[in-house]
């Protein structure tokens, strides 16, 4: 008897960014595959997928931010439900795909009596029975390591360069709103065509979340244009007072530049009455109506981790997708 091998790439998606999911399995040629998530009025979940799934290659996309009334705990959960679902429905590999890692920035004890909750995250994931995770631009490398098994980190870096090229000329500087993301914004100088670089040295209170105070920069940014960029904009308050000590030092002008826009309160606001002209993101995140104020505008990472997607079906390498900048 001769076995024929079935290797399938099954996509589904949970309820976080349908619009995302559909740009992705569009770019893959497929459909979000059907899967059926109900909440009982408990608030308990459950997941039932509405096609076999038995030896496939199976992604399950879901982004980790509040959506539609739900948390970033009850979309981390509705993941896990469905991961848990396709194991024992006898899929071959499970992928978790997370565009944005939740808890990513909980990654180290900054004082005693502290959870590592990015590691707790990986744990649960493998439990629920993922043997690979795909994300971008991750808070911290180190978080790859908190899981047993392979992690794809992709970086949106070269799409936001991209757009730089597209719409600025001049004489940039690429700013890192604090010490801890001069790497990212090191490697999207380079990018762009090895433009010059500063770093604004900021304060931030261990007792008062979200209160930073901007010190001082490092490197010359008097009579030029600058462009902040981060992993992600949360409160937005880091990004706000750089911007304000970047004119106080002489820029002629502030754009901001972040993979994941989660805009949490009191971010609109702030970015409104804010010095900044332009606010770019990627669509990891949705952006809701009653926060599309006319400085933000988004660019689509569907492309991007539809390639990823394919590689690791495929067997590829997935660093060849951005020449080998995501190991940086």
């Amino acid at each position: 008897m001769e076995l024929i091998s079935k290797h399938r790439l099954q996509f589904y998606a949970g309820r976080s960014h349908p619009a995302l999911a559909t740009d992705i399995a569009s770019h893959l040629g497929l459909h979000v595959g059907p899967c059926e998530v109900l909440d009982f009025p408990n608030g308990e979940i459950r997941a039932r997928f509405g096609e076999s799934v038995r030896g496939a290659d199976v992604f399950i996309l879901q982004t980790h931010c509040p959506s539609n009334g739900r948390s970033v705990n009850d979309l981390m959960m509705e993941q896990w439900v469905m991961i848990d679902a396709a194991k024992r429905a006898s899929a071959k590999r499970i992928t978790a795909v997370c565009p944005r890692y939740g808890y990513g920035r909980q990654d180290r004890k900054s004082r005693g009596r502290e959870p590592i909750t990015a590691r707790m995250v990986a744990d649960f994931f493998g439990a629920a029975g993922a043997e690979r995770i795909m994300s971008v631009d991750l808070h911290s490398g180190q978080v790859q390591g908190f899981f047993d098994g392979p992690v794809d980190h992709l970086t949106a870096v070269n799409l936001l360069v991209d757009y730089i090229r597209a719409n600025v000329a001049g004489d940039l500087v690429m700013v890192s709103p604090d010490t801890g993301r001069t790497k990212v914004a090191e490697r999207a100088a380079r990018n762009a065509g090895d433009m010059d670089m500063a770093a604004v040295y900021k304060r931030r209170s261990v007792d008062l979340v979200g209160h930073v105070e901007a010190l001082d920069v490092m490197g010359d940014v008097r009579g030029r244009m600058c462009v902040l960029i981060d992993d992600e904009i949360d409160t937005a308050g880091t990004l706000c007072e750089a911007a304000k000590i970047l004119a106080q030092k002489g820029a002629t002008d502030v754009w901001a530049m972040a993979t994941h826009g989660v805009f949490s309160e009191p971010a609109i606001d702030r970015l409104k009455n804010s010095n900044i002209s332009r606010i770019v993101v990627t669509d990891t995140v949705p952006l809701p109506p009653e926060k599309r104020i006319p400085k933000i505008e988004s660019v689509s990472v569907a492309k991007t981790f539809a390639d990823a997607i394919r590689a690791v079906f495929e067997e590829g390498s997935v660093s060849q997708i951005f020449g080998g900048d995501n190991q940086s």
